[in-house]
């Protein structure tokens, strides 16, 4: 395309962006919520990757020791428990330690705590496993011997949670397709239809251009970039929602949810996430404009 036929591409887009403002402004609206629902899932499966990323970097089998135990007796089920090749570290944890970590987890709602008697909560060993035994079955077999221990009450691992969280994610991703592929759809109906007024408000000028032997190309190029700035606007109104969601959510974070989320931080969308919304509004903005054009004008 010459510099001239550029010239006058940029002008019809910069008009119709103008007179048509509000119906842009509608289009784009459209994509943004598409692309916020979309972004969403995207946000969710982003946490809860890295929840369960975090679980199994930093898996840990918690046994609860029996009443009573003397210092030899606790020796020996240390000296016992890391003796096992699975194990990376070993943590004696007292009734004080245990008491003064779960109020600091809980920070501002520890006041539900008063009145409740320090030794409820029993002690125990935070059994760190090294990263080669951290998968399911080693650490269920790993579970299964420390229950044999003399000394040891009972063991605890996350294994029930990491599963319910693997399939939570699986449910996650494919909704994100499924759902999206719905949403993307309406929108490129909502697109076309946006395509079809300005068509429809152009139509004297479209046939003015034919009559003078113009390019289907210079016919067709104004739409579909209007339609790639309406998708480009959608997506980073989308992105603007999904930040002011995540920083009310991080705000709101209750401190007892620490207990849980490893580091008590909630994760944006990285670089990558968030070039793919850019292009995929991009895309929905061009190919919805495409695909109307070839509708109401031929190929």
């Amino acid at each position: 395309m010459r510099l001239s036929q550029a010239h006058f591409v940029i002008q019809r887009v910069l008009r119709s962006l103008r007179e048509l403002i509000w119906t842009h402004v509608l289009t784009a609206g459209t994509m943004a919520m598409t692309l916020f629902v979309f972004g969403g899932f995207l946000l969710l499966q982003e946490n809860l990757t890295g929840l369960l990323k975090g679980w199994s970097s930093q898996l840990q089998i918690f046994a609860y020791l029996e009443e009573g135990l003397g210092d030899s007796e606790l020796e020996f089920v240390q000296r016992q428990v890391r003796s096992y090749p699975e194990v990376e570290g070993v943590r004696y944890v007292s009734k004080d330690e245990a008491w003064e970590s779960f109020k600091t987890d809980l920070g501002a709602q520890s006041g539900v705590l008063e009145g409740l008697d320090r030794e409820i909560l029993p002690s125990s060993l935070e059994i760190t496993v090294k990263k080669s035994y951290r998968q399911r079955a080693s650490v269920a077999d790993l579970a299964g011997r420390l229950k044999e221990v003399k000394g040891i009450r009972e063991v605890e691992y996350p294994e029930a949670w990491m599963e319910k969280l693997s399939l939570l994610l699986l449910g996650v991703q494919w909704t994100k397709w499924i759902f999206g592929g719905f949403l993307f759809m309406a929108s490129l109906l909502i697109v076309g239809s946006t395509v079809k007024l300005a068509i429809m408000a152009r139509r004297d000028e479209i046939e003015i251009m034919q009559l003078v032997g113009a390019t289907d190309r210079m016919i067709k190029a104004p739409f579909v970039i209007e339609g790639m700035i309406q998708g480009l606007l959608g997506a980073s109104f989308s992105l603007l929602l999904l930040w002011l969601l995540f920083l009310f959510l991080s705000m709101r974070l209750p401190p007892s949810l620490g207990i849980l989320i490893p580091g008590d931080q909630l994760r944006f969308l990285d670089l990558w996430q968030v070039s793919f919304l850019l292009l995929l509004g991009w895309l929905l903005g061009a190919v919805g404009s495409f695909f109307s054009l070839r509708r109401f004008l031929g190929a």
